[in-house]
Order: C-alpha cells, then sequence, then structure tokens
C-alpha cells in the first residue's frame, strides 16, 4: 500500500493512482487528529480547492470527515487561490487550512497541502506527525463522516466567499491608482487555474483596459502543466511579442501563487531578477526598511541589492515554508524563492502570485520603463547576475553515487577555488571569484538539480558545464 508523504509543499498524487477519496479521508483524519493534539481544532479549519479535477468533490469528503470529528469547517464555495485560503486562515483566526492543490504540476496530479493556524505552510515537524498518524490508518475505517448536508444544518460546515476580504488588504498593499494613471496596455493569464478574475480584475478595477487570455475553467490547463515558465506561456509571449502596445505581460500558475512576468518586448523575466527588481524597488521608491529573505537555490542578485541599501539577506532550505517564517515575525521586508514564490511583509507568509503581478504593475507604472530597463539600470548600480538551473536524470547507477560524491567534494570547479560549502539543502559550493553551484538530490525520483550562478553569460555556461561534468563523471 502506498505510504502518504508529505514534501516541500504537501502530499501530493496521481489521481485514482494514490490520491484517491479513501487515502483523501484518511489524510483528513489525520490532520483533524493532529489539530487536536495541539489544541487548535476548536478554531476551525477552511477548506478550499485550486481548479483541477474532482477538486470540489475531495473539498467537501474533507468537511465530512472534519465535522465528523467535530471540527468547524469553512468551506470555499468556489476554486479559490491558494494565497486567499492563506490570507484566510489569518483573518477568521482559524486553526488551519486544507487545500486540494498540486499548484504547478500536471494535470493528472491534485495534492493536500495543510497550513497551520500562522498562514504559512506547514514545517517539517507539522508534516511529520500527520504523515504517521495517515499512515497508521491506511486500510482502516478510522473516521467519521457526517452528511453534509446535515453538518451544515448542524453550524459545522459554514460556505464562504473569503476573495472580498483579500481583494481589500491587496488595494491597500499595492499602489492601483499609480497603476491606473499609467494607462499602459497589460495582458493577463490565469492559465485556466483558480487565478481567474484576480488580478485582471484589480488591474481593471485600477482603470487598465487589460487583455485576459485562458480564463476559463479547465482541469486539463489545456493540455500543459500550468507552470508560468517560459516553456508553457508561449500564447502571452506570442501576444506580448505581436504589439498592439502591450506594454508587460501577466501570468499565475494553476493555484496562483506563482508567477510569470513577459516583458514589453516579449522577454521572459526570471524569477531571479524580480524578486531583486521589486527589493529595490521597496526600498528605494517606498522606503521600506529591513532585510530579504531567499532559499539557498536563489540568485545573490538579492543580496547585492541588499549591501547596497546597507541591509542583510537570511537563507534559508527550500521551501516557503522557511521564508514564510521571517513574514509571519515580521522580520523581513521581501522573501522569494527561485521558483516564482514570492511574499512582502505584512501579508501571508505564503507565495502570492496575484500580489507578485500587482506590485510589478506598480513598479513598471511608478518608474515609467519597462522591466527590461529597470533590469540593465540595477545591473549598473549593483553588478550582473546569470542563474541557470538544470534537472539531470539519472541512471540507478549513478544516482545512487550521488550521496558518495557529495560526501568528497572537489578544492576546485571551473579553475577556481572553492572557498565556502554550504549543506543548508543540499551542497553549495561558493567559489573564489564569487560564483557558486548547488547539487541537491531528489528524494522520489533519480533527478539532481544542479543550479549556478556566475557574473556573466560566459563565465556561466563554463561553471554549469563543470557542475554537470561532476555529477555524470
Amino acid at each position: 500500500m502506498t505510504q502518504i508523504k508529505f514534501g516541500t509543499s504537501g502530499w501530493r498524487g496521481i489521481l485514482a493512482e494514490d490520491f484517491t477519496l479513501e487515502n483523501v479521508r484518511v489524510v483528513s483524519q489525520a490532520i483533524a487528529d493532529h489539530l487536536k493534539s495541539v489544541g487548535e481544532a476548536d478554531k476551525g479549519v477552511v477548506v478550499g480547492h485550486d481548479s483541477r479535477f474532482f477538486g470540489e468533490r475531495f473539498a467537501r469528503e474533507t468537511a465530512r470527515v472534519l465535522a465528523g470529528a467535530e471540527v468547524p469547517v469553512y468551506l470555499c464555495r468556489q476554486d479559490m487561490p491558494t494565497p486567499v485560503i492563506a490570507f484566510e486562515v489569518i483573518r477568521r483566526g482559524a486553526g488551519g487550512a486544507i487545500n486540494f492543490t498540486a499548484s504547478h504540476n500536471p494535470a493528472e496530479y491534485n495534492g493536500i497541502k495543510f497550513s497551520p493556524s500562522w498562514g504559512g505552510p506547514a514545517l517539517p515537524e507539522t508534516t511529520r506527525d500527520i504523515e504517521q498518524r495517515a499512515n497508521a490508518m491506511l486500510g482502516e475505517v478510522c473516521y467519521r463522516d457526517l452528511p453534509l448536508d446535515q453538518a451544515v444544518r448542524s453550524g459545522l460546515v459554514e460556505e464562504i466567499d473569503p476573495l472580498p476580504a483579500y481583494f481589500a488588504a491587496l488595494r491597500a498593499k499595492c499602489d492601483l491608482a499609480a497603476i491606473g494613471r499609467s494607462g499602459m496596455q497589460v495582458i493577463f493569464d490565469p492559465m485556466f487555474g483558480a487565478g481567474r478574475g484576480t488580478v485582471d480584475s484589480l488591474l481593471g478595477e485600477a482603470g487598465l483596459a487589460v487583455q485576459t487570455i485562458n480564463d476559463h475553467r479547465d482541469p486539463y490547463f489545456g493540455g500543459m502543466p500550468p507552470d508560468p515558465s517560459p516553456a508553457h506561456l508561449g500564447a502571452l509571449i506570442k501576444r506580448v511579442q505581436a504589439g498592439s502596445g502591450l506594454v508587460l505581460g501577466l501570468a499565475t500558475d494553476g493555484d496562483a501563487d506563482r508567477y510569470g512576468i513577459v516583458d514589453a518586448d516579449g522577454s521572459f523575466i526570471e524569477p531571479n531578477y524580480i524578486l531583486a527588481l521589486l527589493y529595490d524597488y521597496l526600498l528605494r521608491r517606498r522606503q521600506e526598511q529591513g532585510d530579504a529573505a531567499r532559499s539557498v537555490a536563489t540568485s545573490h542578485f538579492v543580496d547585492a541589492v541588499a549591501a547596497h541599501h546597507g541591509f542583510n539577506v537570511r537563507e534559508t532550505p527550500v521551501g516557503f515554508k522557511y521564508i514564510g517564517e521571517f513574514i509571519s515575525q515580521n522580520q523581513i521586508v521581501l522573501g522569494g524563492e527561485e521558483s516564482a514564490g514570492l511574499s512582502v511583509r505584512g501579508h501571508v507568509p505564503d507565495k502570492d502570485g496575484i500580489l507578485a503581478c500587482l506590485l510589478v504593475a506598480e513598479m513598471v507604472a511608478v518608474e515609467g520603463k519597462p522591466v527590461g530597463e529597470l533590469l540593465a539600470d540595477l545591473y549598473r548600480r549593483v553588478g550582473q547576475f546569470h542563474t541557470a538551473r538544470i534537472n539531470l536524470h539519472l541512471s540507478a547507477q549513478l544516482a545512487a553515487g550521488v550521496g558518495e560524491k557529495l560526501a568528497a567534494l572537489p578544492r576546485s570547479l571551473a579553475g577556481h577555488q572553492v572557498v565556502e560549502v554550504v549543506r543548508t539543502d543540499g551542497v553549495k559550493l561558493i567559489l573564489d571569484n564569487g560564483c557558486w553551484a548547488l547539487f541537491r538530490k531528489s528524494g522520489t525520483e533519480p533527478v539532481v538539480r544542479v543550479y549556478a550562478e556566475a557574473r556573466s553569460a560566459s563565465e556561466l555556461e563554463t561553471l554549469t558545464k563543470a557542475a554537470v561534468a561532476f555529477v555524470e563523471a
């Protein structure tokens, strides 16, 4: 029998294989038991889902199980972005949230993301407890589920619409008036996901004439993963390149916690660059004061911006939950990951692609320049940074030997001495010229992720080749 295993962002599985109604019921009961053990069950649980197949059914089954365990449920009426659910947990003072989403994964996947009462993704000690409880109950009828109509009549289940309160919060965090004054033309692609009617609605409210594509629900996501990367944003990029005055292309992934940015010339702007640009914008234009946080796999471009303004950067393991802790404790201005996760001080301690899109629109409107020009300006002030990420699919033999290899590291790479080894998450080699390479082994498949950063394109090419050769040798 397949064991329940929570990864970086929850438990994910393939529909009808391991992600089944029965397993969902078991995990829901395990979460109910966990909440009772930590004294949070009486506060209730926000339950929601993104636009994936069967999301409503999974959410309703979970509501029945929680109600059977006498845990109050706030059930979202429609598919809902992940950051909206995170916001509602905090606003309502709930004990946590159960969100059915597989984020940017292909359509055949679904998942459960559990967020505790502080609103961020659950930390490892929490997910370990839920895993253990769930796996101990697999194959048994371990829950009592109430019929949904009975649960509603008894007051244990309440249907809610958390969008209005979330929109009100975004209006306070983004300068919609400045965006409106710009009169710029923007196109938004929610990738058939739960972000439909969010970014475009607020930009329209600001006064912009926004074009929107892929804005109906499609559980197949148009036949591609709902991942806002260049490989899957072809339609958006082509529309921007076609001209007609478009200044900016914006996208969100399947559950709208990640973002994609396309510049006026059709260039995709890497999240690494967006993090640095927005941090600089918040410090310079909004006069924010404070540090930033990034994962160990994220560009040091943010570090250069922090140093330029006299601040520091906190480095975390991969997984937004670690950055979210700093957000929830009000310790940083901005936190982000190279995988298009971002949030800011005073907002939810989870990734928010909707907020990211609106902040980029505000930055372009206030600065009066396209993103590429803003990036060139920042390069002139703090220097250039070039990044790469490669997924190496290895043979079983090579994959088995990676651990040994990373235990016996080279003293030099690409002709430069290794001056520091960071083991925050994987193995990161810092070189004497300021470049670095990071190696992280997947826990679920024979894949090694290689990240690299250099100060020029040619230097990056040399470093990347050397890093790949080290793994494959």
